[in-house]
């Protein structure tokens, strides 16, 4: 059997897709994250506490229409022009 030699590619990303894409499920997250602290707000304060190793008893939420509109669009955004400047970084590497 002969020996076959493959030539390895670099795979490039598309930095303006996956920038949407991220954009688009972390969207997503923050709605489903607001409807659960909606329907559960101490259960997601507990929670939520838990994730930063802190104790958020006795705090309240502060979830109004404005910050979730402004919540959805900070977060969708950032994430995809970090997402965006990752991708493009990881292109500019390769050449």
């Amino acid at each position: 059997m002969p020996l076959v030699f493959i030539q390895e590619s670099e795979m490039r990303l598309d930095a303006v897709k996956l920038g949407l894409a991220t954009a688009i499920i972390f969207g997503v997250a923050w709605i489903i994250c607001s409807l659960f602290v909606i329907m559960a707000p101490g259960g997601m304060m507990q929670m939520s506490g838990h994730m930063v190793h802190s104790n958020f008893e006795g705090m309240g939420w502060s979830l109004d229409w404005t910050g979730f509109f402004v919540g959805l669009v900070t977060w969708s955004v950032f994430s995809g022009l970090s997402v965006w400047a990752i991708a493009t970084t990881y292109n500019r590497l390769l050449a």
